[in-house]
């Protein structure tokens, strides 16, 4: 398995302003060492909000665990065709950075040494803390024409493995399929979902897991309490078994929060087709 895990992710929105009570008041994230920033570790920052025109996932980095890891990684992406250019370390906190763009047209960017923030994460909102060590801060799942060439960027480029794939039609004539991949214990640090053409927004969702089952009802009170919407209700997935809810964020793409996914490991065998998205669960509740 690649030793390397979903460090942070990139957003630009408008106003980044706008999206500092949803993280803190509704996820339950706490506040980076940098204006909206949020963390939900001991790592100095996992999600970055910066001012843009997008409403859009603007990077996406992948951290390391050591420097033959790091130096392997740039190695698979060149033997793959994709090049990589070094970036601005310093500004993403971290030791190393290396930067590429991936085929669904966001930058993706390898790092080494992603800091810690000076205190340990302690949110009252998550008291149980999320699930991040060896696996990542959590999941995104991008949405892309160029779903073929994607998979390879994954798979061969970033040494990702696909634990399992979604096929199913959601309405007459119309399907949907999502491939899910692998670089750690996490069933999954990105999904792709095929799209017939490009989407307004290519960030679906991002994912945040909780250490207590319980945690995960308490930011449904809390998003139930807004007037967010809440695309998809209490539910557990059938392909990972993750116990979550979807809840629409200011800027259109959706925050998952759960608990209690499959774990992958080496022997991992699970590698099939799911022909729905639940094994129960996950309706339609409140619209925007």
């Amino acid at each position: 398995m690649n030793a390397i895990e979903l460090a942070y992710v990139g957003l630009d929105v408008p106003d980044p302003g706008t999206l500092d009570g949803f993280f803190r008041d509704v996820i339950g994230l706490m506040p980076g060492d940098d204006p909206h920033t949020w963390r939900n570790d001991r790592k100095a920052q996992r999600v970055i909000v910066r001012q843009g025109s997008g409403n859009d996932a603007a990077f996406a980095g992948f951290e390391a665990s050591d420097d033959t890891a790091f130096e392997h990684t740039l190695a698979r992406l060149a033997a793959a065709g994709f090049a990589t250019a070094d970036g601005d370390a310093e500004e993403r906190k971290v030791r190393r950075l290396a930067r590429t763009t991936a085929p669904w047209g966001v930058p993706v960017e390898i790092v080494l040494g992603l800091a810690d923030a000076p205190a340990p994460f302690s949110s009252k909102l998550m008291p149980g803390g999320f699930l991040t060590e060896g696996v990542g801060f959590g999941h995104a799942v991008f949405a892309t024409p160029a779903f073929d060439e994607s998979h390879r960027f994954l798979t061969e480029g970033l040494g990702l493995a696909q634990s399992d794939w979604l096929e199913m039609e959601i309405a007459p004539g119309l399907d949907l399929e999502v491939r899910f991949y692998h670089c750690n214990a996490r069933h999954h640090s990105l999904a792709l979902a095929k799209a017939p053409f490009e989407l307004p927004q290519r960030l679906h969702h991002l994912m945040f897991e909780t250490n207590d089952r319980d945690d995960v009802g308490a930011a449904f009170d809390r998003a139930w309490a807004t007037d967010l919407a809440i695309p998809n209700g209490l539910g557990r997935h059938d392909n990972d078994g993750m116990f979550s809810f979807y809840v629409a964020s200011p800027a259109g793409f959706q925050v998952e929060v759960g608990h209690g996914a499959k774990v992958v490991g080496d022997d991992w065998d699970g590698n099939r087709r799911y022909d729905r998205i639940s094994a129960w669960g996950h309706q339609p509740l409140r619209n925007a």
